[in-house]
């Protein structure tokens, strides 16, 4: 089989059956003897994976899938004495040291670059809550072994267990709590790799050095139980979802380059689990409490995260009011928070917000405060789009006929992830959450959709249903949902046959 040495200037490369790309001249220049070209068939994006990036994500996923092979004689209690080390590590400020001074120095390169660094940090709190998670999953139970379902037959009986999936791959963003996340899959008898994103290596290494590989050793678990790629290079994100000993793949981050990973990963035979698109919905009914409505618009805007509200439609019939108590929980946001929230009201809708609310203000952006309009009017086929705010919040309104209506748009438009309703009809909610396709559906605040806030695990991710209901796809991915399950058989007659 001939292997691709070279790649020219112009020449095109067929993908999606029927469509072409061709090599920009700087791929052309880039690409080395030994390198990889993977070809997004879905988009026709071509990636560059350099052979020394390879190299590294081949020899992690291995440690990963050489642990796995061995994690059959690990005990329980090995894994539980895993998680409390680790966090034993974390607690001690004198282990701890080394780590937040790479996390400073991750921090101050971020800025030098003009990057943001508000999830980079590793603040006291996200310190405490990575401590919680771990022991978290200590007191866990891990389900391995345990048996899903039994058949007894004449002569022998079948029982299905629950086992370990395998190698889980992660490619997360830059935040340095991702490990204790990413390390629940243990829980289950799972080993995992994992990717971050390059302005948090430095910390990542840290912890790795300081407390990841000490606590696997004393712990007694298989070295390459938890495997870094460490490396600040994105194809190292695309060279380990080509991995086919991967047995899930699972993306953390921003829209595309979360959809990008996935298409790389469904194209080697992966399965899949995707966290990239979020965005909240809120429907304000005709039987809403406006002061219930104010509390919800207020509390579900703290900070941008996947479960942030984003759109919010209020039912013609309340127009009047409940734009004011929307506007009234915004207000309350600006107060606390001290900062312009930025708006976006569908056209046609824009009378019902007063006339001072267009006037340019100060918008915390990525790159800084920006003055601009403080409400712009948008299209009705943008009511799905997901805005990435910095310190801004950013949400957009729209007035609907009915909450059948608002139900629709949400099918049509949304990532279909988190919505809620305000209403106080009983058989309204019910109708609502039968109606709408969303793995997660509340009467209130939307910042309540987290594994560990809401279930008490911590999540590895939370689903969306923009890409189907499959395993992992819809609600919280947690470490102890990453498993398979195996069939085993007891022959009680020696002389069974068939």
């Amino acid at each position: 089989m001939n292997e691709l040495t070279h790649l020219e200037a112009g020449m095109p490369i067929v993908y999606g059956g029927n469509r072409v790309a061709h090599v920009s001249e700087e791929l052309a220049n880039a690409f080395s003897e030994g390198d990889r070209l993977v070809v997004v068939q879905t988009t026709g994006d071509l990636l560059h994976i350099p052979k020394d990036v390879w190299a590294i994500s081949r020899d992690a996923v291995g440690a990963a899938s050489d642990a796995f092979a061995q994690m059959g004689a690990i005990s329980d209690e090995q894994i539980s004495a895993f998680y409390e080390a680790f966090a034993r590590r974390l607690e001690d400020d004198a282990t701890f040291a080394p780590i937040a001074e790479a996390n400073a120095s991750d921090v101050a390169t971020a800025q030098s670059r003009g990057r943001t660094t508000t999830r980079l940090i590793l603040s006291d709190k996200m310190r405490a809550d990575m401590i919680a998670g771990l022991r978290m999953w200590r007191d866990a139970p891990g389900g391995r072994g345990e048996v899903v379902e039994g058949l007894q037959h004449e002569g022998w009986r079948v029982e299905q267990v629950r086992a370990g999936l395998g190698p889980v791959g992660f490619v997360f963003e830059g935040r340095p709590n991702v490990f204790a996340d990413a390390t629940g899959v243990i829980r289950a008898g799972n080993t995992v790799v994992f990717r971050i994103g390059s302005d948090a290596l430095g910390t990542a290494e840290a912890i790795v050095e300081h407390a990841l590989d000490p606590a696997i050793e004393e712990s007694g678990l298989p070295a390459g139980a938890a495997s870094l790629v460490a490396t600040a290079s994105r194809a190292a994100g695309w060279a380990m979802f080509s991995d086919p000993r991967v047995a899930l793949a699972v993306a953390r981050g921003s829209g595309p380059a979360v959809a990008q990973l996935g298409a790389v990963a469904r194209q080697a035979g992966l399965p899949v689990s995707l966290h990239g698109t979020g965005g909240a919905w809120i429907v304000a009914s005709e039987s809403a409490d406006a002061s219930d409505f104010t509390a919800a618009v207020a509390n579900s805007l703290d900070r941008k995260v996947c479960n942030t509200l984003n759109t919010c439609t209020i039912v013609s019939a309340r127009e009047g009011d409940l734009v004011t108590a929307f506007l009234d929980g915004v207000r309350q946001v600006q107060e606390r928070q001290q900062v312009n929230v930025k708006l976006h009201v569908l056209d046609g809708h824009q009378w019902l917000i007063p006339r001072e609310w267009f006037e340019e203000r100060p918008i915390g952006r990525a790159e800084g405060d920006v003055v601009e309009p403080q409400t712009e009017v948008i299209t009705g086929d943008r009511l799905g789009e997901e805005w990435e705010w910095e310190t801004s919040p950013e949400v957009t309104l729209a007035i609907v006929p009915d909450v059948e209506t608002a139900i629709r748009l949400f099918n049509e438009q949304s990532p279909r992830f988190a919505a809620s309703l305000i209403s106080e009809d009983a058989d309204e909610h019910e109708r609502f959450f039968n109606m709408i396709d969303s793995p997660f559906v509340g009467d209130g605040m939307t910042r309540w959709v987290d594994g560990q806030y809401a279930l008490g695990r911590p999540e590895l991710g939370l689903s969306n249903w923009q890409f189907g209901r499959l395993f992992g796809r819809g609600g919280v991915l947690s470490g102890d949902s990453v498993f398979t399950v195996r069939t085993r058989a007891f022959q009680e007659d020696p002389n069974l046959g068939r």
